[in-house]
């Protein structure tokens, strides 16, 4: 008997090998300024590489900020220049060619742009630390300390829908083939989807149909670049744990029913990270739900991610139908080769480069 999670799975025309999948992490690592801001360097290549050779079935490269304001860091990998997507083809190219399907997420940091990488604290970054003026949806600082991002414009956010666009068409070039748009914690478009962060009284503010307008307008600028035969992930946080005072699990369920509408394939079904005073209940798989209840009521594929660690674990999430596939974050940052091993455990097989056959 196979195990669920590492049967192939296949969006529109395109096969992944197994259902373990790497969640998109920032490494922080690129150079902040100079010709080669934002551009993949050799840690990025042997970081995604060495999953790839660890028999994970596809890859999501971390944030990669559309425009240099979208940048979460000044650290931060970037898609605005034909520069940074030939280091990204690099990349691309190395994963396909080692049985694993290449994709990335593209995002807009919004008001919680320019901060410093979590090991020196997400504060945010001054003028001497390469940083510079955030912008939002609502003139609304993240937290304390961090700066009242300036309010965009509606000209401002059609630049931006176009940015996205742009980054999509690099992506396609340097040879992706999944592309997730970053809808989730607390970014620029998760903050137009929730009242805790988007105050607005035009066309994106107020309502329902007004607060998904950007992401919507987004989706459609990259499906639209996007060949058919590929597909276009969305990641969302499920709920700010705000209550009815931030995005909702019910307004992410309505949501996705409209984003499957507008041609997104798979939910990559997170939560949090959006400030305020969010009592989140941690613990093993304790996003599931959220992805579970998606895939019920939608239909729509979605990816489960959040504390997912062990084998058996992951294998149950599949098998018993609450998400098509897992995403691993921390524990591939623990384990490259994470893959293989629960193949192993659960007397499956998952692809491995030949110079390591011998020990499979």
């Amino acid at each position: 008997m196979s195990a669920a999670l590492f049967e192939p799975y296949t969006l529109r025309s395109l096969t992944v090998p197994n259902r373990v999948w790497m969640a998109p992490m920032c490494q922080y690592s690129a150079d902040a300024s100079g010709p080669n801001a934002g551009v993949a360097n050799d840690w990025h290549f042997a970081h995604y590489a060495s999953r790839a050779t660890g028999g994970t079935g596809l890859i999501l490269v971390e944030a990669t900020a559309v425009t240099p304001e979208g940048r979460i860091s000044p650290a931060d990998l970037g898609i605005w220049n034909d520069t940074q997507a030939a280091a990204l083809g690099r990349i691309a190219r190395f994963l396909k060619e080692h049985g694993t399907v290449p994709g990335i997420q593209i995002g807009h940091a919004g008001r919680k742009a320019s901060t410093n990488p979590p090991w020196v604290g997400r504060g945010p970054v001054g003028e001497d630390g390469h940083g510079w003026q955030p912008a939002g949806p609502s003139p609304l600082a993240f937290a304390e300390g961090h700066p009242v991002p300036t309010e965009l414009t509606t000209e401002r956010i059609e630049e931006i829908v176009g940015q996205f666009a742009d980054a999509a068409r690099r992506a396609l070039t340097a040879g992706f083939e999944v592309i997730e748009v970053h809808g989730a914690h607390g970014y620029l478009i998760g903050e137009f989807l929730s009242p805790h962060s988007n105050r607005r009284t035009d066309a994106y503010g107020g309502s329902f149909e007004n607060r998904t307008r950007l992401a919507l307008e987004v989706v459609d600028a990259v499906r639209a670049v996007w060949p058919e035969e590929l597909p276009v992930f969305f990641r969302i946080s499920a709920t700010d744990w705000l209550g009815e005072q931030g995005w909702t699990v019910d307004e992410t369920v309505r949501f996705a029913a409209l984003l499957r509408e507008h041609g997104v394939d798979l939910l990559d079904v997170s939560s949090g990270g959006n400030g305020g005073p969010a009592d989140i209940p941690v613990g093993p798989g304790y996003q599931v739900p959220f992805a579970a209840r998606v895939k019920a009521e939608t239909g729509l594929p979605v990816a489960a991610v959040g504390l997912i660690t062990d084998s058996g674990q992951a294998e149950k999430i599949v098998a018993n139908g609450e998400a098509d596939a897992v995403l691993l974050g921390r524990e591939l940052l623990r384990d490259a080769s994470w893959a293989r091993r629960a193949a192993r455990e659960l007397g499956a097989e998952t692809h491995a480069p030949s110079p390591y056959a011998w020990a499979i």
